[in-house]
């Protein structure tokens, strides 16, 4: 039988989080801005930043997961978010295969799979520079609906040099991330019960039609799909 639980992890804006199996009418992982790093019985796997909704395959593999807050991952895991973006890419084809294989040994023999992950995690964080404290400004600055422009002049870069930091700290450039977490914004609304007109409204969509549109392009699917399919 599928299971998920998650927490808060002790790194800023991470979650530590289990999963049991995957059902067959499980709900698509939908885009967030975020990264995550997956073990899952004798393998490592980062999920990189999607710009669709990912539909993972069906079974009852237990996985264990971290997932980085929009924009830490790459300074942690070493590797750019663009380069894998809408993928799933075994950890040993980015950092060397003996110190992964020694890893996922660890994790293998964990009585606690997501705590001992965890604690990689944080040990890997401890000897990497920290991520730039301006693209916590950018999230939080585009997250509260903020034009791109404007989120440009904060952080005292030229346009051009906000995309191409988006591109290496989200995966893709701060419009697309301003789309995803406008989705994520009004698909929490609605989970808490709101009306989808005051979800959109409330969430920075023109209207409910709009709300919609993006939905779709962003997850095939629409809002009452997935509040449907999630209930």
């Amino acid at each position: 039988m599928a299971g998920y639980r998650e927490r808060q992890a002790r790194l800023a804006g991470a979650v530590v989080w289990a999963r049991t199996g995957v059902a067959e009418d499980e709900l698509p992982v939908l885009p967030d801005g975020c990264m995550d790093l997956i073990w899952t019985e004798g393998r490592l796997v980062v999920a990189g930043p999607d710009t669709a909704a990912h539909h993972p395959d069906p079974g009852g593999t237990e996985f264990a997961g971290f997932r980085f807050a929009p924009g830490t991952a790459p300074a942690v895991l070493g590797v750019p978010a663009a380069e894998v973006r809408d993928r799933r890419v075994d950890l040993a084809e980015l950092w060397p295969s003996a110190r992964v294989r020694a890893l996922v040994g660890a994790l293998d023999e964990a009585a606690d799979r997501p705590a001992a992950l965890e604690a990689a995690v944080l040990r890997r964080a401890a000897e990497r520079p920290a991520p730039d404290p301006a693209l916590g400004r950018v999230v939080a600055a585009l997250d509260a609906g903020r034009p791109v422009r404007y989120v440009a002049e904060h952080a005292g870069w030229t346009a051009r040099t906000l995309h191409r930091r988006s591109l290496a700290a989200f995966g893709y450039g701060p419009k697309t991330l301003a789309r995803v977490l406008r989705l994520q914004r009004g698909l929490a609304r609605a989970r808490a019960g709101v009306p989808l007109a005051e979800a959109a409204a409330g969430a920075g969509y023109a209207d409910q039609a709009h709300f919609t549109r993006e939905v779709r392009e962003l997850t095939g699917l629409t809002p009452g799909g997935l509040l449907r399919d999630a209930r």
